[in-house]
């Protein structure tokens, strides 16, 4: 039976869980992973066919489940290197290694209270409230077995100024090579994934007036470009574009996509882009298909530079931030009085969900980490 030494910065948690989306890997696995993550959402089957072939481009392979490997050994050294016993594990919303088998594996090792940490840092239901769908969904498929075990989680960290400090660090160094005279008339786009228009509306608390998914990628792009002007003195022009369509074509998506918008700027006479995808902690498919081989041709096509800017990934600076909202979320568990560390004084999300938070505008579903 794992226990937790009193002085442990961990304690009370007997584990911490990195909970990601999940990815196939191997062609064979392909569709029934789009399968899985499209279930109940209307999408027609050619569409899931013309997806199949983003992961085919790259021999049937998501490079997500290395890019969590990699994160979850970073993240075992950060947690040992301050002294903590606490082990790492990792689970997934929709391919092995599954969340529920993850917690039937803990729960037989004796760990019974556990910290998860989501590799989403924004609002939204599929950013936050979609893994504790899949965490309540877990422990119900655990039966008996889940009944005693305690799940918090950490808060939707976008804001925490470490996260905002290693993308204002990966855009500097983006774009040190670029010539000045090209760098101070590019322009600067902050790409995330696209979601429903309505998702965005109902994103954040229930008693509040949504649009939180937006809000927050807007205020993290602001302060990206004034700690790149306090960096280097330059000023660019900047926006948030998307990427990553994907659902029923009769469902209006947030716009613009970022295709559209590179050929938008192109004729306006714009020579350079700089391609910062904010909206993911790491280099996954939406990155390497959607904005390395899409964008990337379609910039080519209309004879404009595109740089684009690396993810967090397994930067020290990114790693030593989760550690720090685990420990920040471990002291709010002993009922330490804590101070979240904020990187501007906009809204500030709780680890534990108001009701109605980010709702499931399909079906209402249990949740864990929330008080609804």
């Amino acid at each position: 039976m794992p226990t937790t030494s009193h002085d442990d910065a961990l304690a009370p948690y007997d584990a911490v869980l990195l909970l990601s989306f999940g990815g196939p890997e191997a062609p064979d696995e392909v569709m029934p992973f789009l399968r899985r993550v499209t279930a109940g959402r209307d999408v027609p089957e050619d569409r899931l066919q013309e997806v199949a072939t983003h992961y085919h481009h790259f021999g049937g392979r998501s490079p997500i489940n290395d890019q969590n490997r990699e994160l979850r050994a970073a993240l075992e050294a950060e947690v040992a290197r301050r002294g903590s016993t606490v082990p790492v594990l990792w689970g997934n919303r929709n391919s092995d290694p599954y969340v529920t088998d993850t917690l039937r594996a803990a729960r037989a090792e004796g760990m019974l209270r556990i910290c998860v940490v989501v590799t989403s840092a924004y609002s939204s239901y599929s950013g936050c409230r979609q893994y504790r769908e899949d965490l309540a969904a877990a422990t119900e498929g655990l039966g008996g077995a889940g009944v005693d075990l305690e799940i918090d989680k950490v808060r939707p960290y976008a804001l925490h100024p470490g996260f905002v400090a290693v993308n204002t660090e990966r855009l500097v160094e983006a774009v040190a090579d670029v010539p000045a005279a090209d760098l101070a008339a590019a322009r600067l786009l902050f790409v995330t994934h696209s979601v429903p228009e309505a998702m965005d509306d109902t994103s954040g608390p229930g008693d509040g007036d949504g649009n939180l998914y937006v809000e927050q990628h807007l205020r993290v792009g602001h302060l990206i470009a004034q700690g790149l002007a306090a960096r280097t003195g330059t000023t660019l022009e900047h926006e948030l574009v998307f990427c990553s369509r994907s659902g029923s074509p009769r469902t209006p998506w947030l716009e613009p996509d970022v295709n559209d918008r590179i050929e938008e700027l192109a004729a306006e006479g714009v020579s350079t882009v700089v391609v910062a995808p904010i909206g993911f902690v790491s280099d996954h498919m939406e990155v390497v298909n959607d904005l390395d081989r899409e964008a990337q041709e379609t910039a080519d096509r209309v004879g404009v530079r595109m740089v684009r800017v690396p993810t967090a990934g397994t930067h020290p600076v990114f790693v030593e931030t989760l550690v720090d909202l685990l420990q920040e979320r471990a002291a709010e568990a002993r009922d330490e009085v804590v101070v979240p560390a904020r990187a501007d004084q906009g809204d500030l999300r709780p680890s534990v969900c108001d009701p109605g938070c980010c709702p499931n505008l399909r079906a209402a579903k249990p949740a864990l980490c929330g008080r609804d």
